[in-house]
This record gives C-alpha cells, sequence and structure tokens, in this order.
C-alpha cells in the first residue's frame, strides 16, 4: 500500500515523501483511515512501529481541512506524553510532517522558563504538545484554555501512569469537552491501563502491532553473571574496548545512574593524562528525571555529537531519544518489566545496522532473564570467560519428603479444628 492510497492531502504527502517514507507502517494503515473518520483509538505499540506518524497524520490533516472560524487560533489537539524528551520529539514530527500547512503549536514542558511558552499560547496555536505537570501549572494561571480541543492524544500511558501523572491527567481531562476524539498508546496493557482507558474512550477501535522487524531480529544480545559489588568493573573493563565507542547504560534508579557517571568519570583515561586535572572531556553524562532540562539537553547532545562516550539514563528519562550509531546498550541494571527490555535495546541496531545489546545478570535477576527470553522467544548468549564471572551457584530447590509433606499437612488440619 502506498501513502497516497490513505486519502492524505498533498501537503503532507509532500512533506513525507521528502522525509523519505516510501510506504506506511502496519500501525499507519491500521490508524490512519480509523483516525480520519473521527474513532476513538487504544494503540498498543512498541518503539519503531511508526506510531507518531500514524496520529499525526491524520490530526494534521484534520486541523487543516477544519479551520476555525475568526482570527482567534483556540487548541484544537492536546498530545501528552510523560517526559520532556518525547514531547520534543513529538512536537518536533508535527512540524515536519505540517511544514507545508498552516497549522502553529507550542511544545510545553517544566525545568525551563515558562515565558516563551506562555507567549506563544498567548499569539494562538492550533495544537499543543505537552507533559502533564508543566500544563496543569499553566491552566492553574489561567494561560492555557482547553474547552476547544477537538483530538486528545494520550501517548506512552503506561510510563504516565508509572510516574504518577494519572490524578494530573485527570484534572486536565475534566476540562476538555467530553464530546471530543481520545487516541491512547501504550506500550503495554496492564490491567490499570484497560481500567482507564475504558474510562476515557467511546468505542474505540483497538489496534496492536509489533516492528516489521523486530528489534531482537537486529541485536547481538549477551549476559555476564556477574554479582553486584562487581558490576562497575565489569563495565569498565568493557568500555575499555574500542569497539565500545556510543555506550547506552540503562540503570533503575537515579541513584544508580549519578554513582556510575560518577565512577566512569573517576577511571576517565583523559583525567590521567592531564596528571589528575580534568579538562573538558567528560567519559560519560547521566540523565534522569532529577536533572534541570537543560542539562539533559546538554548531556543528550554531546552523546549525539561523539563527545563522550557513555550516556547513562533511568527508564523514564530515555524515552524520547532517537540517537542513530548507539552501537552498544548495557543494560547495568535488569528492568523490572520484561517489555521494557525491548524497549531498552531497540536504542541500537536501527536503520538496518545490527546493535549489540548486554545484560548484567545477578543471580536475584534471574527470574527477569527467563521472562525476557519468554517473551523474545530466545536464548541470551551467555559471555561465560571474563575477568569478574559469578563463582556462586544459586540456591537450590528445597526437597521435602512426601511422607514429611503428608504429616505437615495433617497436623496443620488438626491445628485448625482445634480453632
Amino acid at each position: 500500500m502506498e501513502f497516497d492510497e490513505l486519502y492524505l492531502i498533498k501537503p503532507l504527502l509532500k512533506a513525507i515523501s521528502e522525509e523519505g517514507y516510501e510506504e506506511p507502517t502496519p500501525i499507519q494503515v491500521k490508524a490512519i483511515p480509523h483516525l480520519l473518520d473521527g474513532r476513538d483509538l487504544m494503540g498498543c505499540a512498541q518503539t519503531g512501529t511508526g506510531k507518531t506518524a500514524a496520529f499525526a497524520l491524520p490530526i494534521i490533516q484534520k486541523l487543516t481541512n477544519e479551520r476555525p472560524k475568526g482570527r482567534r487560533r483556540p487548541i484544537r489537539t492536546l498530545v501528552l506524553a510523560p517526559t520532556r524528551e518525547l514531547a520534543t520529539q513529538i512536537y518536533q514530527s508535527f512540524v515536519t510532517y505540517g511544514r507545508y500547512t498552516k497549522i502553529r503549536g507550542v511544545v510545553i514542558y517544566g525545568g525551563v522558563s515558562q515565558r516563551p511558552q506562555a507567549d506563544a499560547l498567548a499569539k494562538g496555536v492550533d495544537f499543543v504538545v505537552a507533559t502533564p505537570g508543566r500544563l496543569l501549572d499553566l491552566m492553574n494561571q489561567g494561560l492555557v484554555r482547553l474547552d476547544s480541543v477537538q483530538t486528545l492524544v494520550l501517548d506512552e500511558a503506561d510510563r504516565m501512569l508509572d510516574m504518577g501523572f494519572i490524578v494530573d491527567i485527570r484534572k486536565i481531562i475534566r476540562v476538555i469537552p467530553e464530546k471530543r476524539q481520545t487516541l491512547l498508546f501504550s506500550a503495554t496493557l496492564p490491567k490499570d491501563i484497560l481500567r482507564f482507558a475504558n474510562s476515557i474512550l467511546t468505542d474505540p477501535v483497538s489496534i496492536e502491532v509489533t516492528p516489521e522487524m523486530p528489534t531482537v531480529e537486529l541485536t547481538d544480545q549477551y549476559v555476564y553473571f556477574v554479582e553486584w559489588v562487581h558490576k562497575m568493573d565489569l563495565l569498565k573493563h568493557l568500555l575499555a574496548h574500542r569497539d565500545f565507542y556510543r555506550v547506552l547504560v540503562f540503570c533503575e534508579t537515579k541513584h544508580t545512574v549519578d554513582r556510575v557517571e560518577k565512577e566512569l568519570n573517576r577511571s576517565d583515561p583523559a583525567k590521567k593524562k592531564s596528571g589528575g586535572r580534568r579538562g573538558k572531556y567528560r567519559r560519560a553524562e547521566a540523565i534522569h528525571s532529577g536533572k534541570t532540562q537543560r542539562a539533559r539537553e546538554r548531556a543528550l547532545d554531546r552523546f549525539k555529537k561523539g563527545e563522550i562516550q557513555v550516556l547513562v539514563a533511568t527508564d523514564i528519562a530515555a524515552r524520547g531519544i532517537d540517537v542513530e550509531e548507539i552501537d552498544h546498550v548495557i543494560n547495568f541494571e535488569f528492568p523490572k518489566e520484561p517489555e521494557v527490555y525491548i524497549h531498552r535495546i531497540g536504542r541500537t541496531g536501527r536503520a538496518g545496522a545490527r546493535g549489540i545489546a548486554i545484560s548484567f545478570c545477578t543471580h536475584q535477576d534471574r527470574p527477569m532473564m527467563r521472562k525476557i527470553e519468554m517473551l523474545i522467544k530466545q536464548h541470551l548468549e551467555v559471555v561465560a570467560e571474563h575477568p569478574f564471572k559469578s563463582d556462586i551457584r544459586p540456591p537450590q530447590p528445597t526437597v521435602i519428603d512426601p511422607k514429611i509433606r503428608a504429616r505437615n499437612l495433617a497436623k496443620a488440619r488438626r491445628l485448625r479444628r482445634r480453632r
């Protein structure tokens, strides 16, 4: 199927052609016709499926074809995203696809001065891409009116709920007209997401897709068994190899991210050459929700330019990171959900190039490792020979004699009867 078969207007077709898009992805084929018809939608989509274009293209078309009367530009589309990086990425997609239309928008997030955002809102915009916290703050100041919103998009809904945005989101939804089109996208669909979706969607179309070429097929995946106390030593050992050029390291908490960054910069090879004085060069930078927006953007920019070797991040901060030529993704800590593993390793192996994903696995991580292997339907290749391999065998399950077990059960039943 071609894009022109989806009944997109010429300005959109011209823009996506210039971006090198040849054929729509499965989620675009499934979603765009329903969205142009005004249907609500619940989509389960992972990284690399073309999800942003799937909702941005029909929204831009509707904004272009249904211009309001009068000079005032009311906000007609609101997109909510969990992080500043993802919000910025979605906004840039709207700008790119809508370059030959006259639509106007603004991206809103915290950690920076609100003045430019407030000025853009005062001039009038057709769409807003925002993180919930800053948007609610501007609403409380009377700087944002959402009474004309016709389309609401919740992207990465599972992350927004994990980050505790559910209360803010419900406050925002209360001031949006009930008669609207609502789109909800999530990488996973746990019960709390389904309950939330049912409370805000009306007769939605459900779409679930996976990438045309799954990340696991483009990435060589390895696991190193190592005790926690030796993880940092193993990380330094690996980074000393010449093939580790641009590396993304994932940790579960902000505390661990900061510790890893500090340790890597402490062992900075440039520091040794300068007699202990570190110059402008730093081996690693950290990004997480505790960093200011300026610090996060600076770290990401340096990582893109190759000025730093390692970017250390939490899962939340990493949402929206789109950096090409990441040769290695290292899971310093396993994620709490197996689906998150796919998101992590999806940062490498892009544009048809092969990537490498490495996971540090303690004995406590082995149950999660098995869940991941079941999800991706393949075994992670174990690297047995390395200087810090774990020598401690996992605890063996206790074997209870059947006769003793029967005797204990009978004793427990007698005690219950006496009670």
